[in-house]
């Protein structure tokens, strides 16, 4: 529980406005993990320890398993996000939440952001078209933590004036997330152009010899450029999150990473 719900719900109950009961059920909500549907448990306190909520992986849950975990989150005041989550069970959660935001090309629903500290941002940029399912997901993640993002669609290396006649979109940013499958080159290239860490995405587009992303996970993995990371193959979440991370943090002058 952040600072400022906390001391809005003892005003409220200072004031009268706010039943001890209810006091006590709303503190235990933030403060005690909550059991959900078939055992899964919603790790409400990881807010306050890590500064971002627990984001929930929608493979192989049940819809109510789901249900209950965004409805556990929302009753603690915490934005909600879940990764490739079926479509019918993006559907159902979007009918008990209206406010919530489905990307179907992400696979990911949406519901709130993370306040954002200072101005968090971060570019996504894609070497194809067929890079964007990952991409989007980047894209989702790091907007539910609260990070302004720009976007740089098929800008690969097959066609270099591309990426630089669009390379001052890349000046002043916090972080990079560079999405890329077939040899893994662009991340490298990006990097060339940048001050700020990268996060090296790679995808399983490509042909036989791409091996299902493995030799751009490979490249990328040899990348000359030192300030380039990387993540797993097709980890779109993974990388918008670090980057968001990075941003969060240097927007703020280092000070979440001090947080108790």
């Amino acid at each position: 529980m952040d600072g400022e719900l906390l001391a809005m719900l003892l005003e409220a109950w200072r004031e009268g406005r706010l039943p001890l009961d209810e006091l006590q059920q709303r503190l235990a909500k933030h403060f005690s993990p909550t059991t959900v549907a078939d055992d899964v448990l919603v790790d409400l306190d990881r807010a306050r320890r890590c500064g971002v909520p627990e984001v929930v992986y929608g493979v192989g849950k049940t819809l109510e398993q789901l249900r209950h975990t965004v409805r556990a989150q929302q009753a603690a005041g915490q934005p909600s996000l879940i990764t490739r989550c079926h479509e019918e069970h993006a559907a159902a959660l979007r009918n008990e939440f209206p406010q919530a935001w489905h990307n179907p090309i992400a696979r990911t629903v949406r519901i709130g952001a993370l306040r954002p500290v200072g101005t968090p941002t971060i570019g996504i940029v894609t070497a194809g078209s067929t890079d964007r399912p990952v991409a989007e997901e980047a894209v989702e993640t790091a907007t539910w933590m609260g990070c302004q993002v720009r976007i740089l669609q098929d800008v690969g290396v097959a066609g270099p004036w591309r990426l630089i006649e669009r390379r001052q979109e890349l000046t002043g940013l916090d972080a990079v997330v560079v999405v890329a499958g077939m040899e893994g080159a662009l991340p490298s290239v990006v990097a060339g152009w940048v001050r700020c860490p990268v996060i090296a995405v790679p995808t399983s587009v490509g042909y036989g010899a791409n091996l299902g992303g493995f030799a751009a996970l490979l490249s990328m993995l040899n990348s000359c450029a030192a300030h380039v990371a990387v993540v797993n193959i097709d980890a779109g979440f993974r990388g918008g999150f670090l980057a968001a991370l990075i941003a969060r943090q240097t927007s703020a002058g280092g000070t979440e990473a001090s947080s108790p």
